[in-house]
C-alpha cells in the first residue's frame, strides 16, 4: 500500500498541523495552570499515573531535605547524607560531590544529583536515589517588572529516595531507619571538631552567653603522664556513665558525673580534662565564676549548655571566694570598693543547685569538673557523693610516667643506660611533670635530653640536702605559697 503523489500531504499542511497541535498544547497548559489548583493538578496526574502504570511490589519513601510543615531541616535527610557518605565510593558510582573547608578534618563527599547507590540491611535489598527539584520558573519573569527582579528565587528541592520491597516495610522503617541515625549520629561525633567555650566578654540587658572556639588541645590518655592504673579507673568510669542512660532515668538521677581533681600545681589536671573530652568526644565549657555576678547568670549559662559536654571549674579554692564571702562584707551588706549595681549575689547554696539540685537536671550526659590545689580549702559541702562522684589526686611525677613523657616527647621506646639512675632520683625527689616535661624540650637528642633532666633532679637532691625551702609560686595565690609534698599519684572513687 502505498499513496499516490496526489494523496501525499505537503510540507505546508504539515507545518500547519504542528503548529495547531501546538498551540492546543500550549493552550491546555496554560487552562491548567490558570484555572485548576495545583493539589489537583497532582492529584489529575496521580490518577493517570495510577491509570496508566501496572502495580509496583515495590514502595518509595520520600526524605525531603525540609521538614512537611516546612520549618526547619529534617534529621532523618541530614543522617541520610551523612550515612551514604560512608557508601557512596562504589564501582556503580559515576559522580561524587566533593568539598573541604579550612576547620575539616577530612574530605567531605556526596551524592550527585540523579545518582543511585544500592544497600542491604539483613539480605533487605536497598536503593537510594538522591534527586532535586528545580524551582518552578515564574510566569511573569520576562514581562520586566521591577517586582519580578527583586523577588527572592524559590528554594531548590532536595531530597532522597529509599526503595525497598513493600513486604519489608516495617521492618525498614522500624529497624533500617534507626540504625541509620544512630550510624551518622557516630560518624559526626566522631568527625565534627571539639569546641571549647568561655563565657562572654560583654553582658547585653542581662544576658550572658558562651564565646566558641575549636579545641585543638592534643591530649589523650595514651599521651598523659599519669600511672596506668589510674588512666584505667578513669576510662571505665567514663566508658560506664554514658551507657547508663536508662539507669539514671530509672533511679530518678540526673544524668550527669561529678569529677574533683586535686594536687600541686603543673600535675596535669589541665591536660586530664582535655583527654576526658577527645575521649568522650564531648565539647569543653570553661566556667569562670569569678566573672559571674548572681545565681541567676549561672542558671542561664546552665540552660545555654549543650549536651554531652564537660562543664569546667578550675581553682575552684581561689575562682571564687564562696565561703568567706560573709566575712568580705562591710556594715551595709555590701561588698566595699563596689558600686551597688555590680555587688556579686553569686552563692554556694546557688552553686550547690547548679552542681546537683533542681537546676542540673536542665541536660543531659554531662561531666562536670572541678579543679583545686587546695582540697582542704573547699567547702565540705562540696566534697559529698552526688557532687564529686570521683576524686582524682593529681601529684609529683612517678618513673612510670615519666617514661611516657619521654616517649611523647624524644620518640623514645625501650631502656636507656641513665634510667636507672633517674629512677632512683625520683624515689627521694619530687617534681611535677610540667617541669620534667620543660627539661625534655630543651634537646632532641635523646642522650643529652636525658642527661638534662638527671642535672635537673640532682639540682633539685642537693637543695633537700642542703635544707633550704622550696618556694613555689602558687597560681591565683601570689608568691610565697609552699607547695603541699605528696608521695605518690594515686585516686580515689566516692561511693
Amino acid at each position: 500500500m502505498y499513496f499516490s503523489q496526489a494523496q501525499m500531504p505537503t510540507a505546508t499542511s504539515l507545518f500547519s498541523a504542528y503548529a495547531s497541535l501546538s498551540a492546543l498544547a500550549m493552550l491546555l497548559r496554560s487552562i491548567l495552570h490558570d484555572f485548576i489548583p495545583n493539589p489537583i493538578r497532582n492529584y489529575i496526574f496521580s490518577l493517570l499515573q495510577r491509570l496508566f502504570n501496572h502495580r509496583s511490589n515495590t514502595l518509595t519513601l520520600v526524605i525531603e531535605e525540609v521538614n512537611s510543615t516546612g520549618i526547619g531541616r529534617n534529621q532523618v535527610y541530614d543522617s541520610a547524607e551523612v550515612y551514604l557518605s560512608t557508601k557512596v565510593i562504589t564501582p556503580s558510582t559515576e559522580r561524587l560531590k566533593i568539598s573541604k573547608s579550612p576547620k575539616d578534618k577530612s574530605l567531605t563527599i556526596r551524592l550527585e544529583k540523579g545518582e543511585e547507590i544500592d544497600d542491604s540491611f539483613d539480605n533487605i535489598p536497598l536503593r537510594w536515589r538522591f534527586l532535586c527539584m528545580e524551582p518552578e520558573k515564574q510566569r511573569n519573569s520576562s514581562s520586566g517588572n521591577d517586582d519580578d527582579l527583586l523577588s527572592s528565587p524559590a528554594p531548590v528541592t532536595r531530597y532522597f529516595e529509599l526503595t525497598f520491597e513493600k513486604k519489608f516495610k516495617d521492618k525498614v522503617i522500624n529497624s533500617y531507619i534507626p540504625y541509620m541515625l544512630a550510624k551518622s549520629k557516630s560518624v559526626i561525633d566522631k568527625e565534627r571538631p571539639l569546641k571549647l567555650c568561655t563565657l562572654g566578654s560583654r553582658f547585653s540587658c542581662g544576658n550572658v552567653y558562651w564565646d566558641t572556639i575549636n579545641l585543638e588541645h592534643p591530649s589523650t590518655f595514651e599521651t598523659l603522664a599519669m600511672d596506668t592504673e589510674a588512666k584505667t579507673a578513669i576510662m571505665e568510669d567514663l566508658d560506664r556513665f554514658v551507657k547508663r542512660r536508662e539507669f539514671y532515668r530509672r533511679v530518678g538521677r540526673a544524668w550527669k558525673r561529678g569529677y574533683l581533681l586535686h594536687g600541686p600545681p603543673g600535675t596535669g589536671k589541665s591536660s586530664l580534662i582535655a583527654a576526658m573530652a577527645n575521649y568522650l568526644m564531648f565539647d569543653i565549657y570553661d566556667l569562670q565564676l569569678g566573672n559571674l555576678i548572681k545565681d541567676s547568670d549561672l542558671r542561664r549559662l546552665l540552660l545555654a549548655t549543650a549536651n554531652r559536654s564537660v562543664l569546667v571549674i578550675e581553682d575552684i579554692d581561689c575562682t571564687i571566694d564562696i565561703q568567706n564571702r560573709r566575712k568580705n562584707l562591710n556594715e551595709n551588706g555590701q561588698f566595699p570598693n563596689k558600686p551597688p549595681e555590680v555587688q556579686v549575689q553569686l552563692t554556694l547554696s546557688g552553686l550547690l543547685n547548679f552542681i546537683d539540685g533542681l537546676w542540673s537536671s536542665c541536660g543531659d550526659e554531662r561531666i562536670i569538673v572541678f579543679t583545686t590545689n587546695h582540697m582542704e580549702k573547699l567547702d565540705p559541702a562540696l566534697l559529698r557523693p552526688g557532687r564529686m562522684d570521683m576524686q582524682i589526686h593529681m601529684s609529683y611525677l612517678t618513673f612510670q610516667s615519666f617514661k611516657i613523657l619521654v616517649s611523647n616527647y624524644l620518640e623514645f621506646e625501650g631502656e636507656h643506660p641513665l634510667f636507672d639512675e633517674i629512677k632512683g632520683m625520683f624515689e627521694i625527689v619530687e617534681v611535677t611533670p610540667a617541669q620534667v616535661a620543660e627539661e625534655l624540650m630543651r634537646s632532641e637528642d635523646v642522650d643529652e635530653a636525658l642527661e638534662g633532666v638527671l642535672k635537673f633532679l640532682k639540682t633539685k637532691k642537693e637543695m633537700i640536702d642542703n635544707k633550704d625551702e622550696v618556694v613555689v609560686q602558687d597560681e591565683g595565690l601570689g608568691d610565697g605559697v609552699i607547695d603541699e609534698i605528696c608521695p605518690s599519684q594515686n585516686f580515689e572513687i566516692s561511693n
